[in-house]
């Protein structure tokens, strides 16, 4: 068989930063225009209008009433992509402060509207992304990807293990589902089905569409295995603080460990199963691999430092808060501070890291929304009416309900930060108002708004740049990951309910 032994690993190491351009070339060239639709403008304003004019139902303050048709306008915005989210969520902050719904300038039982930007946990999920950058920057991410494809990939199924050892490995450290899956994972899957002719049309089941969909399954195995794995899982944190159960870096770790390990066994073999490949040895893989290592050239001393400093947070976020009361946000803090002192990135780096930045605005308005509505007395408000028809049922069988439809509910979102940000407290008040252990109930939901991701090619993730590829068509895409949900949900409340059980979490 002849292929193509470039095995072209396209990853983008730094960023492209041009710098500010002179007057003479933006020739006063800028288009002053409406920045979205007028449509989704209007239908967002009626819609969050229509809520707020509703007088509140009995028993719920007017504030509060507020505050959910200004969070509910939020939500709609950011599912119809009115406006990039920092965009929608900032002049949600400007509406809620200006009608005093949250005000500047707290007072009493009043909730700031600049209240989320001092949580630390914005801070830690932000720092995360720099140190990420440098991952990609060095090139210590792709190395990783191109080592452990150098050792299992004789066989399809080896290269889809190595690439979940490859995401496993980075994962605690790349808070972006699309940064691990689209930026590094997704260039080394092209280049390998490239390499054995297998293109999008007549020649993609012979190893492209397979390695797709492995890769946005893996991808969401791992977010699902770490709290710094995806910004969402900070705000997860976040969410069920305010319901009084606190989640370290290490209760979310030990808790999922167990069933994400057999997640990124079985997953793959489901997958093998129900959509093989039609191309199952690949000898020529590892040699490939190891021939794009070379010329990548001995680790760097950048390389061997960040790779220290990543050993160094892992550490910390395991036993730091345990042993040593370091909490995940200073440490994250620590590993920022040795790659800024050895110049591994920058000051530069970090103030031009625009994906960082953009999700600490949006997540702490997010945040701020959120306390406001629990505060308020909107989320105790829903979890009693809810409770009031299903509260008869013994609180397995609600919570087992209440998964299932957060999980498949995924659907009818873009966003991983919406979805989360729409149910996840009220499903957590929920659970718990029925009895369900407090912990036991975040961590499931918590790991279910991970899980979710892999339903859709747009519900998050590397899904919209694997599915871009071509390979797949919509409906393969949505009816082999129906079928790998099913083995997920299944793996996760058995083997992982089993498995927090006898850590004591319920």
């Amino acid at each position: 068989m002849h292929i193509n032994t470039s095995l072209t690993t396209t990853l983008t190491i730094g960023g492209n930063y041009k710098g500010y351009e002179t007057m003479t070339e933006l020739k006063n060239t800028i288009d002053v225009k409406l920045a979205f639709p007028l449509w989704k403008g209007v239908l967002t304003l009626l819609f969050g209008a229509i809520i707020w004019f509703i007088p509140p139902p009995s028993g719920l303050a007017v504030t509060a009433w507020h505050m959910f048709a200004i969070f509910a306008a939020t939500i709609f915005a950011i599912i119809l992509k009115v406006l990039p989210m920092g965009a929608v969520t900032m002049i949600a902050l400007i509406v809620s402060a200006l009608t005093g719904v949250t005000p500047l300038t707290a007072k009493g039982e009043q909730v700031a509207a600049l209240s989320g930007f001092a949580n630390g946990t914005i801070w830690l999920i932000g720092i995360a992304m720099f140190i990420s950058r440098a991952v990609i920057k060095t090139g210590l991410g792709k190395r990783v990807a191109l080592w452990f494809i150098s050792k299992c990939g004789s066989s399809m199924l080896g290269v889809a293990y190595g690439l979940a050892l490859s995401d496993l490995v980075l994962g605690p450290g790349i808070p972006s589902a699309s940064a691990r899956g689209g930026g590094i994972m997704y260039p080394i899957t092209q280049s390998i089905a490239t390499a054995y002719q297998s293109e999008p049309g007549p020649t993609a089941r012979k190893a492209g569409a397979f390695l797709m969909l492995c890769v946005s399954q893996i991808d969401a195995i791992v977010c699902t295995m770490f709290l710094t794995a995806m910004a969402g899982n900070p705000l997860v944190a976040e969410l069920a603080r305010s319901q009084g159960v606190e989640i370290s870096w290490t209760i979310w770790f030990v808790g999922a460990i167990v069933p994400g390990i057999a997640s990124l066994i079985l997953l793959p073999l489901v997958l093998w199963f129900f959509y093989p490949p039609e191309l199952k040895k690949t000898p020529e893989i590892p040699g490939i691999a190891r021939q794009e290592l070379s010329k990548m050239g001995p680790m760097s001393l950048a390389e061997k430092i960040l790779a220290l400093d990543f050993v160094l947070l892992i550490l910390l976020w395991t036993v730091g808060d345990i042993f040593f009361a370091i909490p995940a946000t200073l440490s994250a803090f620590v590993g920022l501070a040795i790659l800024l002192v050895s110049n591994i990135m920058s000051w530069k780096n970090i103030a031009e890291e625009k994906t960082a930045w953009d999700t600490m605005f949006w997540f702490a308005v997010l945040v701020m929304m959120a306390n406001a509505l629990n505060k308020y007395g909107m989320i105790s408000w829903i979890s009693e009416k809810i409770v009031g028809y299903v509260g008869h049922f013994d609180w397995l069988t609600v919570f087992l309900l209440l998964v299932l439809v957060y999980f498949y509910t995924r659907y009818f979102f873009a966003s991983a930060m919406a979805h989360i940000s729409a149910m996840y407290l009220a499903f957590l008040a929920v659970a718990i108002s029925v009895g369900t252990p407090p912990l036991f109930a975040a961590l499931v939901l918590g790991y279910t708004s991970n899980l979710s991701m892999g339903l859709t090619q747009y519900s998050g993730g590397p899904g919209p740049a694997l599915f871009g590829s071509g390979y797949n068509t919509t409906g393969q895409w949505w009816g082999v990951s129906f079928i790998v949900s099913i083995a997920s949900i299944l793996i996760w409340l058995l083997l992982g309910g089993a498995w927090m059980k006898l850590l004591g979490f319920w």
